[in-house]
Order: C-alpha cells, then sequence, then structure tokens
C-alpha cells in the first residue's frame, strides 16, 4: 500500500513538472508569436501563436489572439484547417470548438452570399459543441447571437432567444462582469426578433440600470418604428465583421 502510494505521489509530482514545463513553452511561443506580429511578420507570428495554442488548447487568450492574427494577415483558411485538425485530436476541448466557430464567422465577411450561409451553418455546428461540452456564458451567449443573424424564414430566432436567456441565468448567478452588458443588448434584441416587444423593452431597461453608460442601450430605448429596427438589423448584416476578440473574458480573469 505505501509503495503504491508513493509510486502515486510521484506520477502526480511528474506529471505536475510536465505540465508547467508545457505551460512555460506555450508562453514562450505566445510571446514570440506576439512579437512578430507587432512587425507584420504574419508567417512567423502565426507559426509560434500556433505552437502557442497546441501546447495550451485550452487558453482562451492564445486562441483568441491567434485568430485576431489570422485576420489581420486575411490568412482564414489556415485559421480553419489548424482548427479543424486541433479540435479533431482534442474533441472534448469545449475552447477549440468555440473558436472553430469563430474562425468560420472570422472569414464570413470576405465570403459571397452562397459561401456565408455555409460558412455560418459551419460555425452554428461548432458552437453547438462548444455548448454541449460546456453551457458557460460565453458559448451559450454566443450561439445564442449566431442563430439572430438567420434569415427570418429559416425561424432560429426563437432558439436564439432560448440560448441567450439560458447566458442571462449563467451571469445572474456569478460575479458581475463588463461584458454581460452585451447579453441584454442581444436577448433585447431577440426578444424584438420574435415579436415580442414589451419583453425587448423590459430587457433593455434592465441593463441600462446595470450598466448606465452603455451606448447600444441608450439608443434602443431612445428609438421605436423604423429607425429601431434599423439599428438592430445593422448588427445582423453578413458583410459587416463581427468582433470576435475574446479579450473581455481572459482579461476579466486575470482582475
Amino acid at each position: 500500500m505505501i509503495k503504491n502510494n508513493r509510486f502515486h505521489f510521484f506520477t502526480l509530482l511528474l506529471s505536475a513538472f510536465l505540465f508547467c514545463g508545457l505551460a512555460r513553452a506555450s508562453d514562450n511561443d505566445f510571446q514570440l508569436g506576439i512579437k512578430a506580429l507587432e512587425s507584420n511578420d504574419f508567417s512567423t507570428a502565426l507559426r509560434y501563436l500556433e505552437a502557442a495554442v497546441t501546447g495550451d488548447f485550452d487558453n482562451v487568450r492564445y486562441a483568441s489572439e491567434y485568430r485576431k492574427a489570422a485576420i489581420k494577415s486575411k490568412d482564414f483558411d489556415r485559421s480553419l484547417k489548424f482548427f479543424e485538425k486541433l479540435s479533431n485530436e482534442h474533441p472534448n476541448s469545449a475552447n477549440l470548438h468555440l473558436n472553430f466557430g469563430f474562425a468560420y464567422v472570422d472569414k464570413i465577411p470576405a465570403a459571397g452570399s452562397i459561401t456565408q450561409v455555409i460558412l455560418a451553418n459551419n460555425a452554428l455546428t461548432q458552437f453547438s459543441k462548444a455548448v454541449e461540452l460546456n453551457a458557460n456564458w460565453i458559448n451559450l451567449y454566443t450561439r445564442g447571437v449566431s442563430y439572430l443573424f438567420w434569415p427570418k424564414v429559416f425561424d432560429r430566432a426563437p432558439m436564439g432567444v432560448a440560448d441567450l436567456e439560458r447566458a442571462m441565468k449563467v451571469q445572474k448567478n456569478g460575479p458581475r462582469q463588463d461584458y454581460h452588458v452585451k447579453t441584454y443588448i442581444a436577448l433585447g434584441d431577440a426578444y424584438w426578433k420574435t415579436d415580442q416587444l414589451a419583453k425587448a423593452q423590459a430587457t433593455w431597461q434592465e441593463g441600462i440600470k446595470l450598466f448606465p453608460k452603455s451606448a447600444e442601450l441608450k439608443t434602443r430605448l431612445s428609438q421605436k418604428g423604423d429607425d429601431l429596427k434599423n439599428t438592430i438589423e445593422a448588427n445582423f448584416d453578413p458583410n459587416k465583421r463581427v468582433d470576435t476578440d475574446l479579450r473581455d473574458l481572459w482579461a476579466s480573469s486575470q482582475k
């Protein structure tokens, strides 16, 4: 029994050392990638950032910054192939599926209308896998908002409402974060898209009490009719780049 306990202890100790070593290597690769990116050496930056993500595939910051580099270099296909390979190797990583989905979203503005639909559907598949693995705020919020981009004929806005309501419950059960304002905006938009105007107004009103500086909430609460319609629909134009930067998440975890 004593020998078995000692073996178990040393195994855990070795695993801890290996993990720390991999974490240091990934951080070093990440820093080198960011440095190369600052000088617009995209080839070197992407190579180092891919190494960082590979070594620490659940790191929110590494994956997000890698995609930002891919957007800046306009190498969308490289990003898609990278996340496809890594998510296949680590199918239980919600972070990889989330960023794989975002990689599809990142390419949408640069694609034609037919391809945009295919990319959006592929993104939704990955977001759903992320939710299945971990129904946390970011995964629920992301899938919920993605449903709102689809034309009314697809009848996906109600599913957006469901996801965003779940995201709202998650955030209300934890410490308030600055980025939680996004849920009040999006859920109100989802109610508006499903002809629940009273609920939309109530959600935006609740949000403005918590986030009084939000320009987007102020605008929605000050508008009606076509003006409100134009404001909301402008947010779901597939030809406009969606902000898929996850900086708010990893920045808040460092506070």
